[in-house]
Protein backbone atom coordinates (compact mmCIF):
# COMPACT_ATOMS: atom_id res chain seq x y z
CA UNK A 1 0.00 0.00 0.00
CA UNK A 2 1.22 3.49 -0.83
CA UNK A 3 -0.17 6.26 1.26
CA UNK A 4 0.75 10.37 1.80
CA UNK A 5 1.91 10.78 5.43
CA UNK A 6 1.44 13.81 7.25
CA UNK A 7 4.41 14.55 9.31
CA UNK A 8 3.20 15.79 12.35
CA UNK A 9 6.16 17.80 14.14
CA UNK A 10 6.74 19.51 10.69
CA UNK A 11 4.96 22.61 12.33
CA UNK A 12 7.36 23.06 14.31
CA UNK A 13 9.69 23.76 11.33
CA UNK A 14 7.05 25.54 8.66
CA UNK A 15 10.42 27.17 6.91
CA UNK A 16 12.24 24.25 6.48
CA UNK A 17 11.90 22.70 2.89
CA UNK A 18 10.18 19.22 3.49
CA UNK A 19 13.01 17.41 1.49
CA UNK A 20 15.43 18.59 4.08
CA UNK A 21 12.72 17.72 7.31
CA UNK A 22 13.11 14.09 5.97
CA UNK A 23 16.72 13.45 6.64
CA UNK A 24 16.73 14.32 10.02
CA UNK A 25 17.25 11.70 12.04
CA UNK A 26 17.38 11.02 16.23
CA UNK A 27 20.57 9.49 17.65
CA UNK A 28 19.16 5.98 16.95
CA UNK A 29 18.55 6.55 13.27
CA UNK A 30 14.81 6.59 13.07
CA UNK A 31 12.97 9.88 12.28
CA UNK A 32 12.90 12.68 13.72
CA UNK A 33 9.25 13.39 13.16
CA UNK A 34 7.19 10.88 15.22
CA UNK A 35 4.25 9.91 12.73
CA UNK A 36 6.92 9.65 9.78
CA UNK A 37 8.95 6.98 12.79
CA UNK A 38 5.46 5.46 13.77
CA UNK A 39 4.91 4.04 10.05
CA UNK A 40 8.67 3.26 9.56
CA UNK A 41 8.37 1.22 12.37
CA UNK A 42 5.55 -0.90 10.76
CA UNK A 43 7.84 -1.63 7.97
CA UNK A 44 6.89 1.51 5.57
CA UNK A 45 9.63 3.10 3.93
CA UNK A 46 10.06 6.97 2.37
CA UNK A 47 9.30 7.12 -1.38
CA UNK A 48 9.32 10.46 -2.31
CA UNK A 49 8.25 14.26 -0.30
CA UNK A 50 5.46 15.50 -2.02
CA UNK A 51 6.01 19.18 -1.43
CA UNK A 52 2.53 20.69 -2.63
CA UNK A 53 0.55 17.27 -2.17
CA UNK A 54 -2.39 19.74 -0.75
CA UNK A 55 -3.31 23.04 -2.12
CA UNK A 56 -5.69 25.53 -0.16
CA UNK A 57 -6.80 28.95 -1.49
CA UNK A 58 -9.21 31.76 0.19
CA UNK A 59 -9.86 35.56 0.31
CA UNK A 60 -7.40 37.19 2.91
CA UNK A 61 -10.32 37.77 4.60
CA UNK A 62 -11.18 33.81 4.71
CA UNK A 63 -7.98 33.50 5.64
CA UNK A 64 -7.72 35.56 8.52
CA UNK A 65 -11.03 34.16 9.87
CA UNK A 66 -9.02 30.10 9.58
CA UNK A 67 -6.15 31.11 10.75
CA UNK A 68 -7.00 34.30 13.48
CA UNK A 69 -3.83 36.25 12.17
CA UNK A 70 -4.28 39.65 10.74
CA UNK A 71 -2.64 39.30 7.09
CA UNK A 72 -2.06 43.46 6.86
CA UNK A 73 0.28 43.16 3.64
CA UNK A 74 1.26 40.49 0.45
CA UNK A 75 4.21 38.37 1.44
CA UNK A 76 4.75 34.97 3.50
CA UNK A 77 3.17 34.11 6.38
CA UNK A 78 3.64 31.33 9.78
CA UNK A 79 0.20 30.24 10.44
CA UNK A 80 -0.71 27.52 13.46
CA UNK A 81 0.18 24.36 12.72
CA UNK A 82 0.56 25.12 9.23
CA UNK A 83 3.57 22.61 7.50
CA UNK A 84 4.69 25.30 5.50
CA UNK A 85 4.03 29.39 4.94
CA UNK A 86 0.93 30.62 3.75
CA UNK A 87 1.53 33.34 0.84
CA UNK A 88 -0.35 36.32 0.73
CA UNK A 89 -1.32 38.53 -2.38
CA UNK A 90 -3.30 41.14 -1.01
CA UNK A 91 -4.11 42.56 -4.60
CA UNK A 92 -5.10 39.59 -5.52
CA UNK A 93 -7.02 39.01 -2.85
CA UNK A 94 -5.71 35.58 -2.59
CA UNK A 95 -3.98 33.12 0.10
CA UNK A 96 -2.54 30.56 -1.03
CA UNK A 97 -0.82 27.38 1.49
CA UNK A 98 0.64 24.34 -0.36
CA UNK A 99 0.96 21.51 2.09
CA UNK A 100 3.48 18.86 2.22
CA UNK A 101 3.25 15.38 2.49
CA UNK A 102 4.84 12.30 2.74
CA UNK A 103 4.50 9.26 0.19
CA UNK A 104 5.35 6.06 1.69
CA UNK A 105 4.97 2.53 1.25
CA UNK A 106 3.76 -0.32 3.51
CA UNK A 107 4.71 -3.86 2.50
Amino acid sequence: MVAPVRPTAKARYPLTAIESYLRWRRADGTALDPWIRTHERLGAEILAAAPESQTMTGTVAEWEGWTGLALPESGDYVIPDGLSVLRVDRDADLGLYREPNVWMRHR
